[in-house]
């Protein structure tokens, strides 16, 4: 390696460094932005909220639909890291039942960014199919493991659980008023 090679890696490190940032502030603005019924936000106001330059935001996610996937994505890894969290305080039913709450926080706070990427893309996305399976696979083993504890009843697939969670956030109506709702379907999942 000569003193060229060497003098270069600081700066590249830092520019990737940058890159990062600069990314994941694009997704902190646009995931702000698309967190609102109906919003119909543009590339440019994206890039304004993010305090960067279109030509950033465009070097970031060439359209709307790969910042809109990007979002997606996002959420779903998000769901499957706190599926794979382990709090040994907490009971097996608890760490399951924890797992759905942040399951209907996901799917209410989704809901905008995939409705925004049903529009521009149809159903011709990858991430839906994608998504849906690796939030099933990270789910299972919290359902499997509440199920043998006798925690949790046996009546339901982790796929009817989902759909029922699911069927809770898209109630009409304010977050305290769902609240309840989801609070009495988690505790009819009880054994």
């Amino acid at each position: 390696m000569d003193a060229r090679t060497s003098s270069h890696e600081p700066r590249d490190a830092a520019r990737r460094a940058d890159a990062r940032r600069n990314r994941e502030r694009i997704l902190a603005a646009a995931r702000d932005a698309f967190n609102k019924p109906a919003a119909d936000v543009s590339m440019a106001e994206i890039a304004r909220r993010a305090g960067i330059g279109p030509a950033t935001l465009y070097r970031n996610f060439a359209n709307r639909r790969g910042l809109l996937e990007a979002l997606y994505v996002d959420e779903i890894d998000a769901l499957c890291a706190a599926a794979a969290e382990t709090d040994a305080v907490r009971g097996q039913s608890d760490r399951f039942l924890g797992w759905l709450r942040r399951f209907y926080d996901y799917f209410v706070s989704k809901r905008f960014v995939a409705e925004a990427l049903l529009e521009h893309a149809g159903t011709e996305s990858p991430v839906f199919g994608t998504g849906y399976a690796r939030v099933v696979a990270a789910g299972r083993p919290l359902l499997q493991a509440a199920v043998v504890s006798g925690d949790i009843r046996t009546e339901l697939s982790l796929e009817q659980i989902l759909d029922l969670i699911a069927s809770v956030a898209k109630i009409p109506g304010s977050a305290d008023y769902r609240q309840p709702i989801l609070e009495v379907v988690l505790a009819t999942l009880g054994a």
